[in-house]
């Protein structure tokens, strides 16, 4: 298998194989990302990824049962490109339970409901969709490229097509000016998606990145800890999906948390009062990371 760059995938997706059937993100505008900052998005030759499929297949067939497809946003690959790809997992690994790619609200918005339900009949089960905010001054600010009702309307086509959800939020992007706006809408636009899995992330600034610059001239800050905390409490107070699994289990975060929302929102609740007050202990910053 072949591999260009760094990789990155899900929490959750641990132990699936990552198949890097496009270079970069195809947005790549988000101040906050660097992820992709350095690499010129392409799509790979299909014929390169039949490749790795094979070669995976060679090494590890009977052993793969999930397939991560990257990279930024993989779901922007033409229908044709997917069905070969999809086909070719399918026909490869036994095993497979799996297939999911990280996506964009533009990404969903420009397929059309016949192709996201092919998508969906050939294996694709789940996309990682990071809106980051709800809150449409944050999103502008962070050239997200797409508005908190653009993002609603994409997972209503997401659902119809049968596909699950994992909406990805990042505390602190809001700045200390919009801490309040973006926990609140944030929680409204969980609640709208309504996704099958919530993840929380907290910001980093990396060096180097629009949002960076923007601290360094005095233009955006991160909010302190407890307010990243309180945060984190107003999302879970007003987050009401019909059924989500919820985690905070991302190395930037402070507070690692998991369950359920809306079952389990007082314990959850419960748990961050505790963090606030002192009784439970946050990770070290030495501990946290990207």
């Amino acid at each position: 298998m072949r591999y260009e760059g760094d990789i990155y995938r899900p929490p959750s997706e641990a132990n699936a194989y990552i198949l890097q059937a496009t270079i970069g993100c195809s947005w790549n505008h988000c101040t906050y990302c660097d992820m992709y900052r350095r690499k010129q998005f392409r799509v790979r030759p299909l014929e390169e990824t039949l490749e790795d499929v094979a070669e995976a297949g060679r090494r590890y067939g009977d052993e793969i049962d999930k397939v991560f497809v990257a990279d930024g946003d993989a779901l922007v690959l033409d229908l044709n490109t997917w069905t070969a790809v999809l086909k070719a997992l399918r026909a490869t690994f036994p095993r497979l339970r799996r297939v999911s790619a990280y996506a964009t609200a533009r990404n969903l918005l420009e397929k059309t409901p016949e192709e996201l339900r092919t998508l969906r009949e050939l294996g694709l089960q789940l996309l990682y969709i990071g809106p980051e905010s709800g809150d449409d001054v944050v999103l502008k600010r962070i050239a997200k490229g797409a508005t908190a009702a653009e993002h609603v309307e994409a997972a209503r086509k997401a659902h119809e097509a049968g596909m699950k959800l994992s909406a990805i939020f990042l505390l602190g992007v809001g700045g200390k000016d919009r801490s309040a706006e973006h926990a609140s809408a944030s929680a409204k636009l969980a609640t709208e998606m309504d996704p099958r899995f919530v993840s929380l992330l907290t910001l980093t600034v990396i060096p180097g990145t629009p949002m960076a610059r923007q601290e360094e001239r005095g233009e955006f800050a991160v909010p302190d800890v407890p307010v990243l905390l309180g945060e984190l409490r107003t999302f879970i107070a007003e987050a009401a999906p019909t059924d989500a699994i919820f985690r905070t289990n991302h190395a930037s975060n402070w507070l690692p948390l998991e369950g359920r929302l809306p079952r389990d929102r007082e314990a959850i609740l419960a748990a961050i009062d505790a963090a606030l007050a002192g009784r439970i202990p946050l990770r070290p910053d030495r501990a946290r990371g990207l």
